[in-house]
């Protein structure tokens, strides 16, 4: 066997993270290893990585018992981690990234360059040693991180939520990558929510629940809901809207936006940080952002490019596209954390092009942001100060001019209660949450405020089927009383099935639009590499159609 675990128990103050957990996972395997939010498999996988120490079990490597005092420990016996939010910096090339801290095991020349190759080639990861990191798109980075844990000779993978954020074609070639791994006797363990994946890819299955081992399945002999049943005790959800909300009211109005590479706002965080609980409430920065108003350079690369829509009150209206083509940029000027080069944005029949963020907040703009930890949370902070972030003036954390602490922890008591936010109490930090929690906690704030039009970048991104359900029934509550949502997401199957209308982004130019009742993930994401562009037919009915043509001639 590659890995045994066995009866670990890990406990943190209030809460018991892992309890009496048994896993074995044998070697030329894919283990896949699900689980609700909270269910401890981060935990778990921390604890086999040498991140935490178990209080009591035991871990086994090839046969052998073993116990990691740190990551350093656990690399040594050929254990390597892809963390969900990539660990690769930005301003260094692929080599650079992969050889740091282990620059005695090939050099940092033409020895590494060689070792990188080799395995680039081996297991078909298609890695360019010399690219910058921040010119990569998602799945390129993920294949860096792959890369970098062989680099350092890991036999055992352990993969967290590795396709979150890729589209069908990405995820093909990502388990295409895996069965390579798997044919060379590597072993890999793989944590998802998407069960049609963990069926599609795993050999074997494990369960967990609560914190514990709830049982094991063999792929072949389980369906996703029987999988889901398994999670969460209930039956897989489905995104599916059946009736149509759209009215006649435009509440978003986007004209002609263009956003130079070169120009708009330096990059500030929507949700500020909250000194303190005596913070003056209308003195605060919390959303304002320092603009750069300097010429836009002539020749720079359009980001966004002449891009027009609208969205009515009750519609949601989503936009595919592979990350990295324009959507970023596009959520940053409509919540006001990039200026426009040129064009006009309209809310409820009010230009807010220049308006600064805070009062796009205050006047009803809500967002999830694509990046939690960088623009959702304060980690080291409390919930009920995650609470606050970007409603700092408003009720009920504000009272007139100042802060209301016990009113946001009130408010975040019935957030935690109505959201199903795993966590022993409101006093503990983001950082001692899972994911899926401090993503539930977001939704829960931003919903709170009856906004008016909600940008919801990868709202369920790293949450469990059973969360998935709620925050899918938030948004259809909301877009029925009105709501008008802009829905980005990486998950083709919500975006088609949340979205009244859907366009796709390529190049930072919508450049094609598809109707959510017909059009399939597979369709959807062949466009979104930039192979259609138009109206979308469903390729069905195009062949129909043809058949119809020739049977009239």
């Amino acid at each position: 066997m590659a890995v045994e675990l066995q009866g670990i128990t890990k406990r943190f103050p209030g809460v018991v993270a892992n309890s009496d957990i048994h896993l074995t996972v044998r070697k030329g395997t894919v283990h896949a290893l699900v689980g609700e939010n909270g269910a401890g498999k981060s935990t778990l996988m921390k604890i086999l990585y040498g991140m935490q120490k178990p209080d009591e079990g035991t871990i086994a490597v090839d046969g052998q018992e073993v116990v990691f005092g740190s990551p350093a420990d656990a690399i040594g016996r050929g254990i390597g981690m892809v963390h969900q939010h990539f660990m690769l910096a930005d301003n260094l090339t692929v080599l650079e990234n992969v050889v740091l801290g282990s620059e005695k095991l090939y050099g940092i020349g033409g020895g590494a360059r060689k070792k990188i190759k080799e395995l680039s080639d081996r297991y078909g990861l298609g890695v360019r040693p010399d690219v910058l990191v921040e010119d990569l798109g998602v799945a390129d980075r993920q294949r860096v991180e792959i890369l970098k844990v062989l680099f350092r000779g890991a036999r055992i993978l352990i993969l967290d939520e590795p396709t979150a954020v890729l589209v069908p074609q990405e995820v093909d070639a990502l388990f295409g990558n895996l069965r390579e791994l798997k044919s060379e006797g590597l072993s890999v363990i793989f944590i998802s929510h998407k069960l049609g994946e963990v069926l599609s890819v795993a050999d074997d299955i494990t369960v967990i629940r609560r914190g514990t081992t709830v049982g094991t399945a063999i792929p072949s002999e389980t369906t996703p809901r029987q999988l889901a049943e398994m999670m969460v005790g209930s039956e897989l959800p489905t995104p599916e809207t059946a009736e149509s909300t759209v009215t006649d009211r435009a509440v978003v109005e986007v004209r002609n936006l263009t956003v130079y590479a070169t120009g708009g706002a330096s990059l500030g965080e929507v949700a500020a940080p909250v000194a303190s609980a005596t913070t003056v409430a209308g003195s605060t920065t919390a959303g304002s952002v320092l603009t750069d108003t300097s010429p836009t350079i002539e020749g720079a690369k359009r980001v966004l490019d002449d891009v027009t829509f609208t969205i009515h009150a009750g519609e949601v209206m989503g936009i595919a596209g592979v990350e990295g083509n324009g959507q970023t940029e596009l959520i940053e000027a409509l919540i006001g954390l990039k200026n426009a080069d040129s064009g006009d944005i309209v809310f409820e029949g009010k230009d807010i092009t220049s308006q600064p963020t805070r009062k796009r907040r205050e006047s009803g703009i809500a967002y999830i942001p694509e990046d939690r930890h960088r623009h959702g949370l304060l980690l080291e902070a409390p919930l009920w100060e995650n609470r606050i972030l970007g409603h700092v003036t408003e009720r009920p954390n504000a009272k007139g001019f100042w802060l209301d602490p016990k009113g946001a922890q009130e408010d975040t008591r019935r957030i935690v209660e109505a959201y199903d936010v795993r966590t022993p109490g409101i006093d503990v930090t983001a950082a001692s949450l899972s994911g899926g929690n401090q993503q539930k906690l977001i939704v829960g704030r931003e919903m709170s405020h009856d906004p008016k039009f909600l940008i919801a970048a990868h709202p369920t991104r790293g949450v469990d089927v059973g969360a998935q359900a709620a925050i899918w029934d938030h948004i259809r509550a909301a877009r029925r009383e009105g709501l008008a949502v802009l829905l980005i997401s990486a998950d083709l199957d919500e975006l088609i099935g949340l979205s009244d209308t859907l366009r796709v982004i390529y190049d930072g130019r919508l450049v094609a639009d598809a109707d959510p009742a017909t059009i399939t993930p597979e369709e959807l994401g062949s466009a979104m590499t930039g192979a259609a562009s138009g109206h979308l037919e469903h390729a069905d009915e195009t062949a129909d159609d043809a058949a119809a043509e020739d049977e009239d001639r």
